[in-house]
């Protein structure tokens, strides 16, 4: 009886020890996910998830981690668990669960859930343009087959994205290693800070040697995306609030990113500075000039936001000046992420989105702008530039109609890739009907005929009158 009393309360004691470590563990998880230290609170979360421990609330910060990290697989194999586990979630999370199965190839399953998505999102937009085309995958495959892409030869096995032209040169982002033994790594993705690089372009825009691209520019933290007017003696680039030696931070201590501006002078970049509509309170990134360098658009998830960030334009003055940040409204940001716009010199607004239909994660869309600011059509260019993937930062020389698109799908060197392409068919932003209105019995053209114009949908687009 003695030895079964103590057995008894060696059990309890080890079993009150694991719920303890279990709890504490947990807390610790949590406490990484909530800083945005997303890579370390995987660790944790999953081994206590080896142990058998299964929670709602552990499994939704699990697919978050790794969806908040572009990781969609993984993503999805947590969300299977979550909704195994508790089916009635939020809308955010049919959401997630959609985007992340069409990232393992279950498209059919990821539509059923956007489905219930439907149901449940009320006026969320992207439900809006989901019910409207339901018929997405038609249209990506009528857009696809067009380019021919393959590994830009720049790429390091960190993460390398971004692109832009820089007269002859492609200036571009990465968090390669340099060496340097005090280099610093961003809790977000557990990689090292991205700089900024560039590469001089050969034929066929083929990139060659790499080289750090500027000391002036490089700090402690993160640079990225730049772009350049077309003389190459202007600069906006993205880069973590750090200017002067000085790190600024929000009200939760978080280090936002903003927008700055270079001038190139004396063989360098020079005069740093951060354009005006910046803020500590939310972040401004990844820049874009219009073909008229009168106007920058970029992405934030500033006040007026519809969803996780939003493509947003500003008027720059001929004295230099900004004018007041305006979003591109709903027919362009839904609720989930727009983000790395490019405007070419033929009016075409190319940008990533995970909001509208698409193959997965983020995928690339062309819109045409048109001369009252509005904007057409939006398409998805199709597969080879996409992926089940996040697949984003679109450049492109309208001329030659070759270009880099950055993506993490499988098959690359590092987290993000750069990949080079060649258009070889265009798409048509927008189409123009021509027809004939005649009576069916005689043959008779019919003038002043009212005709009406209708998606494959039966939803009316537009209706006139033939002359």
């Amino acid at each position: 009886m003695k030895n079964f009393i103590l057995l008894y309360i060696t059990i309890i004691s080890v079993f009150s020890f694991n719920s303890y470590a279990q709890k504490s563990q947990l807390a610790s998880a949590d406490k990484k996910y909530n800083n945005y230290a997303y890579i370390d609170a995987i660790k944790t979360y999953e081994r206590v998830a080896e142990k058998g421990y299964k929670s709602e609330d552990m499994f939704q910060k699990l697919g978050n981690s790794y969806y908040f990290n572009g990781e969609l697989d993984k993503a999805a194999k947590w969300y299977d668990e979550l909704f195994a586990m508790a089916p009635e979630q939020k809308p955010e999370y049919l959401y997630r669960y959609a985007q992340s199965l069409k990232a393992v190839g279950q498209t059919d399953k990821a539509n059923q859930v956007m489905e219930q998505f439907n149901q449940k999102a009320g006026n969320d937009n992207r439900s809006n343009i989901y019910g409207k085309n339901k018929n997405y995958l038609d249209i990506i495959r009528a857009n696809s087959g067009r380019y021919n892409i393959e590994d830009a030869g720049i790429n390091s096995k960190y993460s390398d994205y971004g692109s832009a032209f820089f007269l002859n040169k492609l200036v571009f982002t990465s968090s390669r290693d340099t060496g340097n033994f005090m280099q610093r790594k961003h809790k977000w993705t557990n990689q090292h800070f991205t700089n900024l690089y560039v590469s001089d372009l050969g034929q066929d825009l083929a990139p060659g040697k790499v080289d750090k691209f500027s000391k002036k520019v490089k700090s402690r933290f993160h640079e990225s995306s730049a772009i350049f007017s077309k003389d190459g003696k202007t600069m906006y680039f993205t880069r973590n609030n750090f200017l002067d030696g000085k790190k600024g931070k929000n009200g939760e201590q978080v280090t936002l990113i903003k927008i700055y501006k270079a001038s190139f002078e004396n063989e360098d970049w020079d005069k740093i500075t951060e354009l005006p509509f910046n803020s500590d309170s939310y972040s401004v990134a990844h820049p874009a000039l219009s073909p008229d360098e009168k106007t920058l658009y970029f992405v934030s998830d500033m006040p007026g936001t519809v969803g996780q960030s939003d493509i947003f334009k500003v008027k720059i003055n001929e004295d230099g000046s900004f004018g007041t940040p305006e979003n591109l409204g709903r027919e362009i940001n839904t609720e989930g992420k727009e983000t790395f716009p490019l405007v070419t010199d033929e009016d075409e607004l190319y940008f990533a989105s995970d909001g509208h239909p698409g193959l997965g994660g983020l995928d690339i869309f062309v819109s045409k702008v048109n001369p009252d600011g509005s904007f057409g059509e939006i398409q998805n260019v199709g597969d080879g530039v996409n992926s089940p993937k996040d697949d984003f930062a679109y450049l492109i020389d309208t001329k030659s109609r070759r270009g880099f698109v950055s993506s993490n799908r499988g098959g690359g060197q590092g987290y993000d890739d750069i990949y080079k392409f060649l258009e070889t068919r265009r798409i048509k932003c927008e189409q123009e009907l021509y027809g004939v209105v005649t009576d069916m019995a005689t043959g008779k053209i019919l003038p002043d005929s009212k005709i009406s114009l209708f998606d494959s949908k039966y939803n009316l687009i537009n209706t006139g009158v033939t002359d």
